[in-house]
């Protein structure tokens, strides 16, 4: 069992829920390298997302994560919150936050505070996404709070709502052992109950009924006694052979009650003394064998009997003491052998006799084995073996072993409806605790793959859905703007404007060192404006003149257009 301040340590490690077991250091390091891991990961499916921050505010931060994701245990709340709010600046720590978000409202027995839980995360989460979105690169601030959003439901309520549900099963099924084990206790307890009352019965019955009658047998065998001991002092000895019989047998009777009595108590007077089994008890019961004409050899192992409890030395007392009387009863004039070895875990009986003598009266050693039955029940009720049989030579064996120190549950007998119940049905073998552990943690590899698949799709649509840089009209050309801006304005140089403006466009301004000939703009009124020209044959072109890559003047003139012949007007006419 381990020590209160081992306990006491475990209870105060900032890895481990308040009473689990402690978690080491390194244990700790593992889960902050995988974590790590994840977050690398993460960041490369997410690539462009929160660029903007500065490399050390990024290794900070997600030191920070890291650390509040190792002291989830200790500190669910504080954990999931921090990692909601560490998410809004670097979104790549999604999958911490998950895992946090399930640890919080897996521990939190209140449906209130789970709720709290989720919703102050899911703000945290939202409202800094969209605060830091411009200082991290994400985005615009609605950009920002559309992936809050997102990440708010897939990190924080989805495993949210899933260690809600795991939380609820673990305590239903807590619930569940604690009520079965009660159920158990109150039914032994019901079934111990109804044997003492019925032990409790019996001896009352047998009491009244046979203790009453042998109380009169010894009074008449006393007042005889007396009467003889004037008319006939012959029979004087007879009537008080009677009267011991019959105070024995009282004897007998009140052992015998307290057998059938409450578990874990004896009754009647002079049913257990200080002395009753210890070394002078059991030497005491072997001087008596040899002074009735018995040969015992007797051996003792081990410290003495009087440290131990009061119903172990009965019960050794019982075994030798029935023993030694069947020898008496059955075996008359037999060798006996009395060994009794003590040890810290049990306690060793052995009594065994050999072959009675030639000439005994056999009729008597045919008993009905009522004695040993009772000795196994006594022996038994405190967790111990009683074996007896004959040997090869004629003789016979009585052997039993019984704890020292019988546990709590000593006393207390299978309850047969118990063992009955369902027997065609083999117990369920329970998972053992590597095969337990490889079970959830292949199961929680698939759920956090699960929440990571569905963060990086919405983190995705969200990143695809973003707005680009509006479109800008550009300005039109005007005199002193750089080339680099009309070039831009008018969509480059045209090599069949300028083809077509060869020798008839107008004479360039003084100075010129270069011109561009663009297409020609279209639009609304310039289709109408272009058509009107081709119908009239001409054409409208666009030069804009440089000095020294600044526009010093913008030119417009039409030129004729020169339209191909057609093939049928210059294939030559075939002769009929």
């Amino acid at each position: 069992m381990p020590s209160p301040m081992r306990l006491l340590s475990a209870d105060r490690s900032p890895f481990a829920a308040p009473g689990e077991p402690g978690r080491r250091l390194w244990r700790a390091a593992a889960e902050a390298v995988c974590a790590g891991f994840l977050v690398l990961l993460t960041y490369q499916g997410v690539q462009g997302l929160g660029d903007r921050l500065a490399p050390e505010a990024k290794v900070v931060l997600v030191l920070i994560a890291l650390g509040l994701l190792v002291v989830r245990r200790r500190h669910p709340v504080a954990s999931a919150l921090g990692l909601s709010a560490v998410m809004g600046m670097v979104p790549a720590t999604g999958l911490l936050t998950a895992i946090a978000s399930y640890t919080a409202t897996r521990q939190l027995g209140v449906a209130r505070q789970r709720a709290v839980v989720l919703l102050a995360g899911s703000v945290l989460a939202i409202v800094g996404c969209g605060f830091f979105a411009p200082a991290t690169g994400v985005g615009s601030r609605p950009f920002g709070v559309a992936l809050g959003a997102v990440l708010a439901a897939t990190t924080v309520l989805v495993p949210g709502l899933v260690g809600t549900a795991a939380g609820q099963q673990d305590r239903l099924l807590l619930a569940l052992r604690e009520r079965t084990a009660a159920a158990e206790e109150a039914r032994r307890q019901a079934d111990s109950a109804s044997r003492i009352h019925e032990r409790s019965r019996i001896a009352a019955e047998m009491h009244d009924l046979v203790g009453h009658r042998l109380s009169l047998i010894s009074l008449h065998a006393g007042g005889l006694e007396m009467a003889l001991q004037k008319q006939a002092p012959e029979l004087r000895d007879e009537a008080s052979l009677v009267r011991g019989a019959t105070q024995d047998a009282m004897r007998e009777l009140r052992e015998v009650l307290g057998v059938l009595g409450p578990l874990g108590r004896d009754t009647g007077t002079d049913a257990l003394t200080d002395a009753t089994g210890t070394r002078a008890d059991i030497e005491a019961l072997v001087a008596e064998s040899r002074g009735g004409g018995v040969l015992v050899e007797f051996s003792w192992d081990g410290p003495d009997l009087d440290s131990r409890e009061a119903r172990v030395r009965r019960a050794v007392h019982r075994v030798v003491r029935e023993s030694l009387t069947n020898v008496h009863r059955y075996a008359a004039g037999a060798r006996v052998t009395v060994h009794l070895a003590h040890g810290d875990e049990q306690v060793e009986i052995s009594v065994r006799n050999g072959a009675p003598p030639v000439g005994t009266d056999t009729t008597a050693q045919i008993g009905t084995g009522r004695g040993l039955t009772g000795l196994r029940e006594r022996v038994a009720l405190l967790g111990g073996t009683l074996e007896a049989g004959a040997t090869p030579g004629g003789g016979f064996t009585v052997s039993a072993v019984i704890p020292a120190s019988p546990d709590a549950a000593a006393g207390t007998e299978p309850a047969p409806a118990a063992l009955a119940e369902h027997p065609e049905v083999p117990p369920a073998q329970p998972l053992s605790g590597v095969q337990r552990r490889l079970a959830d943690a292949a199961t929680g590899l698939l759920g956090l793959a699960g929440i990571g698949v569905m963060m990086m799709f919405g983190m995705v649509l969200v990143d695809q859905a973003k707005p680009g840089p509006d479109y800008a009209n550009p300005e039109e050309p005007r005199v002193g703007m750089s080339r680099e801006e009309v070039v831009r304005a008018a969509y480059g140089d045209s090599d069949q404007a300028r083809a077509a403006a060869a020798g008839r466009e107008p004479a360039r301004p003084a100075g010129t060192t270069d011109c561009l000939y663009p297409y020609t703009p279209s639009g609304p009124e310039q289709d109408h404006r272009l058509q009107q020209l081709r119908a009239e044959g001409r054409l409208e072109l666009v030069r804009y003149c440089f000095t020294n890559d600044t526009l010093t003047a913008i030119d417009r003139f039409t030129v004729p257009m020169v339209t191909e012949p057609t093939d049928s007007a210059t294939r030559p006419q075939e002769q009929p």
